[in-house]
């Protein structure tokens, strides 16, 4: 027992990486349809266009539902670790295209910098590593 018994505050290991998890998958599932409810598929597809994506239309309906199918994924821990995979190279692309000429800050301090899409990688980092060491055999 910890001298503030503070243990009893905080929730298990397992139920850390289930919320972390959750939450995660939860963040990108709304990003994707936002942009489907919001219809601003034609929007980013002239983004990636002027970026020199080939049929950008495509590339970014393929973002939208790689995001749905890996958020769903994560959420009923389904090949989680390929799923940290996807989303993890999403944040890498928007990162390299759009958040690192904004800055490091998203608010307060900037608009739109890597810092969000940096913390998202950490929790995918850690969701993938938790994934593996559950599907690791047994020390002996």
């Amino acid at each position: 027992m910890t001298p503030l018994a503070l243990d009893r505050y905080f929730p298990s290991r397992e139920r850390a990486f289930q919320v972390a998890r959750i939450g995660t998958a939860c963040l990108f599932l709304a990003h994707a349809v936002v942009r489907i409810v919001n219809n601003t598929i034609p929007q980013f597809a002239l983004f990636m266009g002027s970026q020199g994506f080939p049929q950008p239309t495509l590339v970014v309906w393929a973002i939208t539902v790689m995001e749905v199918t890996a958020a769903l994924c994560l959420v009923v821990r389904f090949q989680a670790t390929i799923a940290c995979a996807a989303l993890a190279l999403i944040a890498v692309g928007g990162i390299v295209l759009i958040h690192r000429k904004l800055g490091w800050f998203v608010g307060e301090h900037g608009t739109g910098g890597s810092e969000f899409s940096v913390a998202l990688l950490l929790l995918l980092f850690l969701i993938a590593a938790d994934d593996l060491a559950a599907r690791a055999p047994p020390r002996a």
